[in-house]
């Protein structure tokens, strides 16, 4: 798979920008502030319906701008499709594929698929867990679409439920008398359900990554591993892939009744796939706060390259983005990288100089400044 062209209306610094694509490497050079990041991260926006450097839509839209549009021509084997969405801040975003009648947002995922590495990845290792949830779910979402309607309803589900229970906490801080809560028991199911699918789904995922994370860390650090994944869950050690839905479903229903109590008393969902982590060990050590920093950017990348392996052996070969990766990389890791990375279908780069794209990235090069997209 891969995209063929790039347009970009109202989108960050680009008023509007056309940009045919190739097959193999195509990197896009200019210096910091010039636009090469918003492009790979409108190709991002498409595979993942979010950015990877701000939480929120704003920021994507020119300023002064009311939407912004992003459209793609895609290619997978013998066939190609025309992605389109429209990022409208504070509204319902709109999306059409092939120029038909509007469909949902999330129902162009999986036409493009990106694995994209940039600086901001450190924070797999040193970050807080919701980083590492994020890096799972959107995982989860790549190999399996229909995923992005199971995380949107439990998402919608914890909101309800937190609201219930922030109300009874209020009630009870205030002398006020005890609010009816029998439609928490409802609510627990709820989560419960949405919860299970998601929790099985995540346990897959690292049981599958967990030989590539393995294989992708000896491959950039060779002698530096062995590494290790593993899934801590708010409902109790025992979680495990061998685990049925049913099981998990059961496990997270009495998990929730244990702690009620306290969810009362602080207003808030305690139990739940939102609490859990994941665990990345090196060395039988935890890397947070113990691997070096080329150590830790030796792990990120390891995560990224071990999630495109599996993308690729699964049947659909993503895009692979690498946002300014190898100026932040010793020598040895950026010809290792690129070495890696260059027999992929696509791959797209930005670096602030062109000497930083190591040779055998030779391909289609792009200069860019004061918001135009020139090809040399």
């Amino acid at each position: 798979m891969h995209v063929t062209h790039l347009s970009l209306a109202d989108f960050r610094s680009y008023a509007r920008v056309e940009v045919p694509l190739d097959p193999g490497v195509t990197a896009f050079v200019g210096a910091n502030g010039q636009g090469k990041t918003n492009l790979v991260e409108a190709v991002g926006y498409l595979a993942t319906l979010g950015s990877h450097r701000v939480s929120s839509d704003a920021p994507l839209v020119r300023m002064g701008a009311e939407r912004a549009v992003i459209r793609a021509a895609v290619t997978q084997g013998e066939r190609s499709q025309l992605v389109e969405l429209e990022l409208n801040p504070g509204k319902a975003n709109r999306a059409r594929i092939n120029r038909s009648s509007q469909v949902r947002p999330r129902d162009v995922l999986g036409i493009v698929r990106t694995v994209l590495f940039a600086p901001e990845d450190l924070a797999l290792v040193k970050g807080d867990p919701g980083e590492r949830r994020r890096f799972l779910d959107e995982l989860v979402t790549a190999r399996s679409p229909r995923m992005a309607g199971v995380r949107a309803d439990y998402e919608r589900v914890l909101k309800q439920r937190n609201t219930l229970l922030k109300s009874a906490a209020m009630a009870r801080r205030h002398g006020g008398r005890s609010m009816d809560l029998s439609t928490l028991d409802v609510w627990d199911q709820h989560l419960g359900r949405v919860g299970a699918e998601l929790l099985a789904q995540r346990l897959d995922l690292i049981a599958t990554l967990q030989p590539l994370t393995d294989k992708a860390y000896a491959d950039v650090a060779p002698g530096g591993g062995p590494v290790t994944l593993e899934y801590r869950s708010s409902v109790g050690a025992d979680v495990e892939p061998a685990r049925t839905r049913d099981e998990l479903y059961a496990q997270l229903i009495a998990a929730l009744a244990e702690v009620r109590k306290q969810e009362i008393e602080r207003g808030v969902t305690l139990v739940g796939p939102h609490r859990d982590d994941l665990v990345l060990g090196l060395r039988s050590m935890p890397a947070k706060g113990y691997a070096s920093h080329g150590e830790s950017w030796s792990y990120a990348l390891a995560l990224r390259l071990a999630s495109y392996d599996l993308l690729r052996t699964e049947g659909n070969e993503p895009v692979l983005v690498l946002d300014d990766v190898f100026a932040e990389l010793d020598t040895r890791r950026r010809e290792r990288l690129a070495e890696l990375v260059a027999p992929g279908e696509q791959v797209l780069v930005t670096a602030a100089v062109d000497d930083d794209v190591p040779g055998v990235l030779a391909g289609t090069r792009y200069a860019v400044s004061a918001g135009g997209v020139e090809r040399l």
